[in-house]
């Protein structure tokens, strides 16, 4: 809350805003109410004693300053890049689409959603998440299609992914298919879920946020979400 007060009242001066209706520490108070506990705008608009529309305004505001601050993959490859290797995964963020909007629906996880690749240290910390794709999209064309493979592979950094990044190549390491596996390949497979599900502890870091458990905001926005959510994170890290 003190770093987002920090960035609000920043901006605030740099636009030269005279008067709010709240002050800054209130206006990241609302907006942290909305992004970790899922809180609805009517919800926030009564207990803020404020209209809807100008909380809609503030969540907003607030969120877009701290997207600006989110890192790019480029930028997060020079931190991660001393490590040992990388753990690469999905994850699909509900949305509250119909079932007529067929790029939203994952048959993976069969409903709608957003799909984010997240990129986690050795130890499952959470060092950088993607731009949000329709739930559709296939997590290695989504990695594709955000360029992380390149980028691994220009980092010379070794990564490790599940079964739906098969065929990625270049530093990307995923366990053996198949059902009658040799012993030696059973025991890679059982080695590599062991290092793969470090990735969890990230992956709870993300849902903790109970607005990303169902998103009801336009799906244009919710990358800047994202990327807020990993900026506080980080802050509070």
């Amino acid at each position: 809350m003190r770093f987002l007060t920090g960035q609000l009242t920043a901006r605030r001066q740099e636009i030269g805003a005279r008067w709010r209706r709240l002050p800054a520490a209130r206006q990241a108070l609302l907006a942290l109410a909305h992004l970790r506990c899922g809180d609805t705008y009517a919800q926030l608009a009564a207990g803020f004693d404020i209209g809807i529309a100008t909380v809609y305004r503030y969540i907003r505001e607030a969120v877009e300053a701290l997207a600006a601050l989110a890192m790019s993959l480029a930028e997060a490859m020079e931190t991660i890049r001393t490590k040992a290797f990388v753990i690469l995964d999905g994850t699909l963020l509900p949305i509250d689409r119909i079932a007529a909007e067929t790029p939203y629906y994952s048959r993976k996880h069969k409903r709608h959603g957003m799909n984010v690749q997240v990129l986690t240290d050795p130890f499952g910390r959470l060092r950088w998440a993607s731009p949000a794709l329709p739930g559709s999209t296939h997590d290695l064309t989504a990695a594709r299609q955000h360029g992380i493979i390149e980028a691994l592979a220009d980092a010379e950094l070794e990564c490790w992914a599940d079964k739906a990044y098969q065929d990625a190549g270049g530093p990307v390491r995923v366990p053996f298919r198949g059902r009658r596996l040799k012993r030696w390949k059973r025991r890679d497979n059982t080695t590599h879920a062991k290092i793969r599900c470090l990735d969890e502890r990230a992956m709870a870091i993300i849902k903790g946020w109970r607005l990303l458990r169902k998103l009801r905001c336009s799906t244009n926005r919710i990358t800047d979400v994202v990327k807020a959510v990993l900026v506080l994170h980080h802050a509070s890290a």
